[in-house]
Formats: C-alpha cells, structure tokens, sequence
C-alpha cells in the first residue's frame, strides 16, 4: 500500500514539462516534495506505468489538452495540476474537461507559490481520497465475511413481506440458498403468519427476542429468536434479525428436567427407587427413550441391571449381566470411569449384542455404584449438549447413590448402636441382678438359702416374670422343684417335668446337660404343650442352664420373662455363668457344712478304667498299691505315699516313667518285693475333684483285677452326686458299701500346724515319716533320706527341727492344751 503523505514523508511529485517560465514553480515545489522532472509526455506516461507519484504538473504553453488527456488515461486517479504561459477560459475548459485537476496561468499571482500549494493540496486531498477506498473496500471484505460466517441471519423485507435484502448465510438455519429463500415470496412462508403485531411494532418501532419456530429445508424444526425493525434502506422497510437457539433451548428444557429429577433424586431412599426415577426421566432430560442402569454388586462380582424402560428391551432385549471387564462396553465404563459416546455402536468391537437395533448409544460411569446407558436408534444423534446433559445426568445420579449409601451406612450405625445401646442396658440390667445374687449367695448358709435367693433375686421388681431350681430325681428322672419366685406360681403344677428335650426348658436342660433358649414361647404351640401354660402366664421367653460345678450337677436353673427375645446374645452368656455360680456357691456350702460336722458317711465303691495313674501302674507292674494317708495338694498338683507290695523297684519305676498322669515320682523306703513310694500327679486328680465338693479321700487300693476307693461323704452333700462326680472319672463305678459314723473333732488342730509349714517342710517330714526315720530304731538315717531328696543332710536336719518346732508352737500355745498340761501335773 502506498502512504499518505504527511510531515514527515514528502510527496512524490512527476513534473512534465520545462519552459523557462515554468522553472520557478518546479524549484518551489522541491522544497516541499520529492519532484521528478520529465520533459515529453510519453516520458511522463512511462513513469506513471513504473511508479505513482502522488500527484503530476504537466507545464505546456501549447499542445496541453492532448498531454492531460494522455497521462490522465495513465493515471485515473491521481491529481493532475496543468500550468501555461498563455492561458484562456476556453483552454482552462478544455484542460478540465480532459482530467485536469487544477489550472494555474503563469499570470497568476505569486505563481510558484501557488503551483506549490495547490500541488502539495491536490496530493494529500488524493492520498486520502484513496486511503478512505482501501478502507471501504477493506469494511466491504469485513462485512461480507461476517455475513458469510455468522450464525445469525438478517433479511429485510418491504411493506408487503417481500424480500428485498437476504443474507449470505442464510442456508446456517434455514438450509436454503439465497435464492431458494427469494423463490418461497414472502416472509410468512419462512416464519409463519402473524409473527408479530404490526401496530406493536409501528408503536415502538423495533420488537426484541419474538419466539417462534421454523421449518428448515430438511425439514427439522428450529426454534429462533426474532429481532423485528423499522428501516427504510432500499426499498425495504422491515428488518428481521433472526438467532437460532434450538440447542439453547433444548438444553434450558434439559436443565429443567434434570432438575426435576434431582429433586426427586433427593427423596429417593434406594439404589431401585433411584435407578427408576433416572431411566424414567432420561427421555425427558437426554431424549433417550431407551435406558438402563446397571449396579455393582460386590458379593458376585457382576454388573447386574437394576432399572430399565421398554424402550430398552424393545431395542436391545433382555439385559445380561456383565462383568467388570474391558471386552465389553459397560465393563470398560465401569472400570476405566471414561465416558463412551458412539455416534453408531455397532461400529464398536466390544458391542455385545450385535443385534441390537440401538445405534447412537452412551455408557456412563456412575462410580463404585455402578453404570448408566442410554441410547436411540438413529446414527448420530448425539451433539455437545447430549454430552453435557449425560455427563450431568451421571454425575447427578452418582451423588444420590453416594447419599443413599451414606444414609444407609449410618443407619446401620444407628442401628448397631441402638443395639449396642440396647444390650448394655440389657447387660447393665443384667449385671446388677448377678450382682446382688453373690451378695445374697455369699450371705447364704444352706443350698435352700442359696436356690431361694437366686429365685428372688431374679423376679425382684419385675426383672423377670418367674425363675426356679429344680433337681432331679435319680430314681423317677423327674425334675424336683427346690426354689421358686415370680408371678408364675401354678405353672409348674401345670406341666409335665420329666426330663424331656422336647418339654420345658428347664426339662430339656436336664435332658441333654446344655442351656436351653426359647427366645419366642409363641412359637411352635401345637407341639409343645408346656408353651400354652407359659402362654397363659404371659412367659414370652425363657432360658435354662444348668447348675454345675467340676462336673457335678445340681440341678437346673430356669428364668422366664414377658418379652420376647430377652436371652439373647451376651444376656444368655451371662446365664449361663449365673448357673456356674450358684453351683460354685452351693459347692462352697457344702464344703463348709463339711468342715463344720462331724457325721460322715464312708463309703466304698469298686472303680475300672478311666485312666487312673495307680490303676494302671498296678496293672502293669503287678502289683498292689495302697494309699492310706492324706493327699497333699499344691496350687498345681497333687501328691501320696503309697506302700507297694509285690513289685520290685525296677520294675515299679520302669512302669512309673511310661505311665500317662504320673509327672514324678521318688522310692522313699524300698525292701525285696515291697517299697514305699512317693507319686505326684498332673492335675485333675481324684483327691482334689473330691475335695473341692467337701469331700475326703480316706484310703486307695489298686491292685491288677481292679480300684477300690474309700471315701468320707459329710452330712450334707448328697451320695450321688459323688457318684456322679467318680463317673465322670471312671468307666465303671460300683458302690460296695456305706456306713454311717461320727469322727473325732481334730481337724482344726491338723489344719493350725499344716498351716504353718511350708510345701517343702511337709514333703520333708512326710518322707522322713513314711521311709522310718522317727522309728527307733531308724529304718533310715537322716543322710539316706536327704539323699532320697536329693539335698544335703544339713538341709534335711535343718527342716526337720523347724517342722518340729513349728508343731510343738502349735501345741503349747493353744490355751485347751496347756490347760490340759497342766491339770495333767
């Protein structure tokens, strides 16, 4: 482009010609402007061909015409200033007629100047004149490519709905070429009749943002934006401003149903109910008359359909579950969580139905949850806006699934806390009534007095409904009723307590030896006739332990209460170490009577098998053991001496060593065939089972045909229950005989000196005594059963005395035996 002159650029200027009167202006005019000076005029035309100047002076006195008109010719829009000596009106006409700009006679005043300006003028006049062309036709080029290219369309119409203007790019949303639009007439015919008011429009000149739907050549529909103004350009007088806002439209439509459904989304309380309302909406929200949602369901690992329209089985069939895997289209979307969008899904290798009619078809992840899959059967029919709905659509619904699996989350831990809640009440309840049942129990000095308490305890202020203590009977096999409490007095009247599994718990308790629950008494009536007198008595459920310590039985405790399900979980638990209790505490009742009394019962009964340590040595030894004194017992066995007739010590310790249940033993006095021995036992041991119960263990015999055990049963405990106990012991148990008789009072001294010695001072002196050393004279000396002990005499004399003196202290400080000292002097 050329530039205009200004200050800082001088014009270009060709002057054509040089008379003498003409060198003045050409000398004032190169003060100014860059001058190029030719003589001729083909010489001047040459130098327009290759080069514009901005403006030329032609200088002529004769001939001026046909040298304007020749470089006019050559320079159409350049300036042109033509000077003369001899100049006239009719030469001044015709220089101007021939393209002259300009005529200055060499009379004119100050001539040079003149030429000067007037050429220096004419240039810049025309430097602009051709910038403002170059912008025109640069604003024309601008205005025809927005036209061509923007999305809006313009047309202008005359009074009678004709067009008279129609824009280039009128095809955008219309689909008809210029023409096409010119050939249907009129206006109505593209935008429907009564479009708008015209008194409306005549009142306020120009109408905004008129809603209205078009018809495109296809013959798809469009909902347009129309701008309608008064103009008057051309011959037009209405101008139409048209926007096609079909896809805004669809998607304000789309928003507003997606927002329906997150309302309803937001009262959904499943993944079904969500899953319904999505693919019910999606027609709606998306324009998928086919859709479906698929969840995770983690325990097999599977996509399984939850929710479909029959539009969905209608173009797909009967959905299959899928597994997580990239080789088919929801397992991709489920594992990769990438949106899938097909324009045609048959065109996917992973399609696998490939006889479906869906086409355009989009897979959705929904997160953990799941997938969600909607499709049309025709090519294509996804633009951005289905996108930006679907990805909406799936997002909205991953949000409700994740609220829904937040609610049920916390309602199962409001559940499990209420029922946490609810067992520790339960527990605490609980807690409290054993509580007071060791209170009472403790206080108790019979077995009536403990089964009575543990009966009131349990039914004190409607804790529960009725509780007894029932025993059974060895000869009929029925349970005795011991203890009762409660508001269920009659019931055990009512029903049959024969030990039956099949009848009351507390019947079938004493039938198998295990707890009973019956968490619903409701349950099962016709069967069971002992639930209608419960029933009746409004027992809702019960539970029966037993009542038994080291495997003695004393019965069965049964507790019943007006609601169902009142046993259950750690509340059973809990009875069942009430019934340990009570036998504890019954035992320690007896072991206390025991003490206490001084009328025993000695029984002997014949004992087989079972294991028995002294049973099986002298089976295998061949030979006869005898245990005579006390056993002695520590906190982790227990130990006898017992003489051995018939046996060697050979042989006595070859069979010892390989004997299950001895874990030592040590001869103490040994003859030929005769010895006496010490044993120790791993526990449990017979003494101590029978000892825990108040019982003592007077004497054992095992020989190789057979045990026999004597043993002293005190008032108070019950002879079959140390049947019982040996039975759990032994394989065969046979009573031989019984006898009544009392026992001197001489436990609570035996007990003040045992007291005071240590275990290794009584083993001591108990193998001292029993290898001969205090007979006199000694079968053994001291330094023989210290080397039986293996420690050294001085250790041996050094316990000896301290037991002695131990046991002179106990006898010379009881007041009883000093007094009979000294009467005795």
């Amino acid at each position: 482009m050329d530039a205009k002159p200004d200050a800082a650029t001088p014009p270009r200027v060709l002057f054509v010609g040089g008379p003498d009167w003409a060198e003045s202006a050409a000398d004032a005019l190169s003060s100014v402007a860059s001058v190029t000076r030719v003589d001729g005029v083909a010489d001047g035309r040459e130098r327009l061909s290759s080069g514009r100047p901005d403006a030329v002076v032609v200088a002529r006195s004769e001939g001026g015409v046909a040298a304007v008109s020749t470089l006019r010719a050559a320079a159409t829009d350049l300036p042109i200033v033509f000077c003369t000596d001899a100049g006239s009106e009719s030469l001044a006409r015709d220089v101007l007629a021939a393209g002259a700009t300009d005529y200055v006679p060499a009379d004119t005043a100050e001539f040079a100047s003149y030429v000067r300006e007037r050429t220096v003028e004419a240039a810049a006049e025309a430097a602009e004149r051709v910038e403002l062309e170059r912008e025109l036709r640069r604003s024309e080029e601008l205005h025809r490519v927005t036209l061509n290219n923007m999305t809006d369309t313009v047309l202008i119409t005359d009074d009678e709905g004709r067009f008279t203007y129609v824009c280039p790019n009128v095809h955008f949303i219309f689909g008809y070429t210029e023409a096409e639009i010119r050939e249907l007439g009129s206006i109505d015919a593209l935008l429907g009749d009564d479009l708008f008011d015209d008194a409306e429009l005549a009142e306020s000149g120009v109408l905004t943002n008129v809603e209205t739907t078009a018809t495109d050549k296809a013959g798809a529909e469009h909902t347009l934006l129309v701008n309608v103004r008064e103009v008057s350009i051309q011959g037009g007088t209405t101008l139409y401003s048209c926007r096609d806002v079909t896809k805004r439209k669809q998607r304000e439509e789309s928003l507003t149903g997606l927002h329906r459904t997150t309302s309803e989304l937001q009262y959904a309380e499943t993944v079904r109910e969500i899953a319904r309302h999505v693919v019910e909406d999606a027609e709606e929200v998306l324009g998928c008359a086919a859709s479906a949602i698929f969840r995770f369901d983690a325990e097999t690992n599977r996509l399984e359909p939850v929710a479909q329209t029959p539009a969905m089985d209608r173009l797909y069939g009967p959905l299959p579950s899928f597994r997580p895997s990239e080789e088919n289209l929801v397992g991709r979307a489920f594992v990769t969580g990438d949106p899938l969008f097909f324009d045609d899904v048959h065109e996917s290798p992973a399609l696998s139905n490939p006889a479906t009619d869906l086409r355009s078809v989009v897979v959705l992840s929904l997160g953990d949850h799941g997938v969600f899959v909607a499709g049309v059967d025709a090519v294509g029919a996804f633009d951005d806006v289905h996108r930006e709905i679907a990805d909406l659509l799936a997002t909205t619904t991953e949000a409700a699934l994740d609220r829904v699996e937040r609610q049920s989350q916390l309602r199962e831990q409001d559940r499990e806390l209420q029922r946490r809640n609810d067992r520790l009440v339960s527990l605490n309840r609980v807690n409290e009534i054993i509580r007071e049942v060791d209170q009472s129990v403790i206080r108790a000095e019979t077995r009536e007095a403990v089964e009575r308490a543990v009966c009131e305890r349990l039914t004190d202020g409607d804790r529960y409904r009725f509780a007894w203590v029932g025993s059974v009977d060895p000869a009929s096999g029925t349970l005795v009723p011991r203890a009762e409490s409660g508001t269920g007095r009659g019931y055990l009247d009512d029903v049959a307590l024969a030990a039956d599994a099949d009848g009351d718990p507390a019947c079938a308790t004493a039938a198998t030896g295990e707890e009973t629950l019956v968490s619903n008494v409701a349950t099962d009536l016709r069967r069971t006739p002992w639930r209608r007198a419960a029933l009746e008595r409004d027992f809702q459920s019960a539970v029966a332990v037993p009542i038994s310590y080291d495997g003695v039985s004393y019965g069965v405790l049964a507790v019943y209460a007006d609601r169902p399900a009142a046993f259950d979980g750690m509340v059973r638990t809990v009875m069942a170490e009430l019934g340990e209790t009570v036998a504890s505490a019954i035992s320690a009742v007896e072991r206390k009577a025991a003490l206490l009394t001084t009328a025993v019962t000695r029984v002997e009964y014949a004992v087989s098998g079972g294991g028995f340590p002294l049973s099986r040595v002298a089976e295998r030894a061949d030979c006869t053991l005898s245990v005579v004194t006390g056993i002695q017992q520590t906190v982790e066995d227990d130990s006898v001496f017992a003489t051995v007739e018939g046996a060697t010590t050979a042989d006595l310790r070859a069979v010892a060593d390989a004997t299950a249940g001895v874990a030592e033993y040590r001869v103490v006095a040994a003859e030929d065939d005769s010895a006496t021995v010490w044993f120790r036992f791993v526990r449990p041991f017979v003494a101590s089972r029978l000892a825990n119960h108040g019982v003592v263990l007077r004497r054992v015999e095992a020989t190789p045909a057979g045990t026999t055990l004597e043993i002293d049963v005190p008032d108070g405990v019950e002879l079959h229950s140390v049947t019982q106990l040996l039975s759990g012991t032994f394989d065969g148990v046979t009573l031989r005989s019984k006898r009544h008789r009392e026992q001197p009072s001489s436990g609570e001294f035996a007990a003040t000196v045992l007291d005071r010695l240590t275990e290794r001072q009584l083993e001591v002196v108990q193998t001292a005594y029993h290898a001969g050393y205090f007979e006199d004279p000694r079968a053994y000396s001291g330094e023989a059963v210290a080397d039986v002990l293996d420690i050294s005499p001085a250790a041996f004399y050094r316990h000896v005395r301290t037991v002695q003196r131990k046991l002179f202290a106990a006898l010379f400080e009881e007041t009883q035996y000093s007094a009979s000292i000294a009467n005795y002097g």
